[in-house]
């Protein structure tokens, strides 16, 4: 074996997914030395298997879907004919379109080394890999997190799909089985019914159960009616079959199912990627849910070492990483006192509609401040754009305590976008008011949040005493 070489570093980087890719050009930018290791794709998750193919997959399915939709407008269109190997190519390119972003050649650019191989902790300050070994000031975990596999007897003995390999299936699944029923299982339901699949979604609990349980009730009962079978409360049990052949035996409130389908997807979660990374010779603690780390995304453990991403075990959105790395970057080099949780979370999930989340649900904000909690909606079918538009399915909910806004939920078309403006005020202490006053453009649907918060100051202002003041200020000339 040759001998290593060794480089050292203001900064070194296990995982150049989103958190990892940001850290790394943020402290390149300032003009420290960053060491860059990737094992697999530049990208990670989110470029390669998620959020984007996801996406680009959804967007293919909502113009098969056009030909279904139309009719309502009073359009008659000839069924979609659906081309596997062409959808897969929009996909493809959606992924090749965003890469250079995340190339390993930018990020060269940038004065990263980047190092195209597994790294993994020799001592609490060195990392080593199979050509380099890299003692570093700082060392950042984002190694991101891969799909569970769920212990159902028989699966280990038939072909599976997860978010890694769905996207490029060689041949498009006909009669899709998904065990999950959280975001991932539920967008790519629907997506693969719209492209033609017989599609049944088997859950143990309630589909999107982190999401408004109400709100989801209305995305779920959507996707139903496009023919998606839904099974919440239903366990696998055994798994049977093969290539082109598969059946998933379900226990059921009312007694054992048996489904049959073409292929199968496991979309029952993820889990931290900590394996291969020697963390106990780093000193670094750990659990299955990522690093153990303060709220500051720092090891307990080893004060050189950060987590941030998956691996930090907070939460598993690509925007949550990215926050991640500027409380890094925050916190490291500019001493400034930004924390992991010092803004409120958002969440989409992109079916048709869309159900977006911010802060705490009602059921979350009920069981922290009890009865003390107050809501404010206003339904997309009141709103002129939704109608004009045919798209009236849904609402918008604010959570309020104390007459502070602590949290939102919208489900309806566009609601991850409506979302941003209480994620604005709330992420900057803006008081409720603020989303009452601003004009909003005429017509469109981002004014369901100003109607919902109108409607929480209702009563005071037209109220009894409210009345009472106008008919005394009336009388003065």
């Amino acid at each position: 074996m040759s001998e290593l070489r060794t480089l050292k570093a203001d900064l070194a980087v296990i995982g150049a997914g989103s958190a990892g890719l940001s850290a790394a050009a943020g402290a390149a930018m300032l003009g420290l030395k960053v060491v860059l290791f990737e094992k697999h794709e530049m990208g990670g998750d989110c470029l390669n298997f998620g959020c984007v193919p996801s996406k680009a997959l959804i967007s293919a399915a909502k113009i098969a879907h056009v030909p279904e939709e139309a009719v309502r407008y009073g359009i008659s269109l000839p069924p979609a004919v659906v081309n596997w190997d062409a959808v897969k190519a929009h996909v493809r390119g959606a992924i090749e379109t965003i890469a250079p972003i995340d190339s390993q050649e930018r990020f060269e650019g940038l004065g990263c080394t980047v190092i195209r191989e597994a790294a993994r902790f020799e001592d609490k300050n060195t990392l080593v890999s199979d050509s380099v070994r890299v003692k570093a000031r700082r060392i950042i975990i984002s190694t991101g997190s891969r799909a569970i596999i769920p212990p159902v007897p028989g699966l280990e003995d038939v072909p599976y799909f997860t978010n890694e390999t769905i996207f490029s299936a060689p041949d498009f699944p006909h009669e899709l089985i998904i065990l999950g029923g959280g975001p991932i299982g539920l967008e790519l339901a629907q997506a693969f019914s719209r492209l033609g699949s017989k599609v049944t979604v088997v859950e143990m609990g309630r589909a999107l159960p982190r999401s408004d349980a109400a709100h989801a009730k209305i995305a779920v009962d959507a996707v139903r009616a496009e023919g998606v079978t839904i099974l919440e409360g239903h366990k696998a049990t055994r798994i049977s079959g093969g290539p082109g052949n598969i059946s998933v035996k379900a226990e059921g409130p009312e007694g054992d199912v048996m489904i049959a389908g073409s292929h199968i997807l496991i979309a029952t979660g993820r889990q931290a990627v900590t394996d291969g990374l020697d963390l106990e010779k780093g000193g670094v603690d750990f659990t299955n849910k990522g690093v153990t780390v303060s709220d500051t995304l720092r090891s307990k453990s080893n004060p050189r070492v950060w987590a941030l991403g998956d691996i930090a075990g907070h939460g598993q959105f690509t925007h949550l990483a990215g926050w991640h790395s500027s409380v890094f970057v925050r916190r490291a080099f500019f001493k400034q006192g930004s924390k992991a949780s010092s803004l409120p979370l958002p969440a989409v999930t992109y079916t048709s509609p869309e159900v977006a989340q911010v802060g705490l649900t009602e059921a979350e904000a009920r069981e922290k401040f009890g009865d003390a909690v107050k809501t404010s909606a206003f339904p997309f079918h009141d709103n002129d754009r939704a109608i004009a538009e045919a798209k009236t399915l849904g609402e918008a909910k604010l959570v309020i305590h104390k007459g502070k806004l602590v949290g939102a939920s919208i489900v309806g078309e566009g609601a991850g976008d409506i979302i941003q403006m209480v994620g604005l005020a709330m992420s900057n202490g803006l008081k409720l008011t603020a989303l009452t006053n601003f004009i909003s453009p005429y017509p469109t649907r981002t004014e369901v949040v100003k109607r919902a918060a109108s409607a929480y100051f209702t009563p005071s202002v037209f109220g009894a005493p409210a009345r009472t003041l106008v008919g005394i200020l009336q009388k003065i000339p």
